[in-house]
């Protein structure tokens, strides 16, 4: 079970959450486990994520997460999976991990048919200040499969730049899914949250 807000936490995620399109964000919880893995499979791999344009299927098959793999993220030590709604119904998650100087952001995904509207921005946007309103740090990382070049053109338009730091794709590790292509590697991109 992911270790529960600070009350200021809450009051300050919840006060700036609630303001943006209609959306609640809260932390992740036992009972949307399903519900999470579901959505990040619809987001990234399969047919249904060809209706969106964060699509993976092109490059990888298989699965993208699973129970365990969300739970994982929930019950990090220094981490939140926060959760998305929109009406009551889960739309869009995000993982964060608190890492020191800076924080990790990671497991983004966003219902297909919400996708191209401005959702994600507001979300990463509510991110990006929880990281930098609560846990205090100067910047933002995370990695993208360095041939999602129309993914990184986004956060590039959000100010994250390219490092040219590279790490290997777990190729053989079928959790990550089953590369269609031999040239998948992580790059780390980051964005100045000062």
């Amino acid at each position: 079970m992911p270790e529960p807000c600070r009350e200021s936490e809450k009051r300050s995620m919840d006060s700036a959450a609630t303001a943006a399109d209609g959306l609640t964000f809260r932390d992740a919880a036992d009972a949307d486990v399903d519900a999470l893995v579901a959505l990040v499979e619809s987001a990234y791999r399969g047919d249904s994520s060809r209706t969106g344009w964060t699509t993976e299927a092109d490059i990888l098959e298989g699965r993208r997460t699973d129970a365990e793999g969300v739970r994982e993220v929930m019950k990090a030590p220094d981490g939140r999976l926060l959760t998305v709604e929109r009406d009551g119904a889960i739309v869009a998650c995000c993982q964060l991990e608190h890492r020191g100087d800076h924080a990790y952001f990671g497991m983004f995904a966003v219902s297909p048919a919400l996708q191209g509207a401005g959702l994600g921005k507001v979300i990463i946007a509510e991110a990006e200040r929880i990281a930098r309103e609560i846990w205090g740090v100067r910047e933002m990382h995370m990695t993208v499969i360095s041939v999602r070049e129309d993914l990184i053109a986004w956060y590039e338009r959000r100010g994250y730049r390219r490092t040219g730091r590279m790490t290997p794709f777990p190729y053989g590790d079928e959790r990550f899914g089953i590369p269609q292509r031999d040239d998948l590697r992580f790059e780390l991109l980051v964005k100045d949250l000062a």
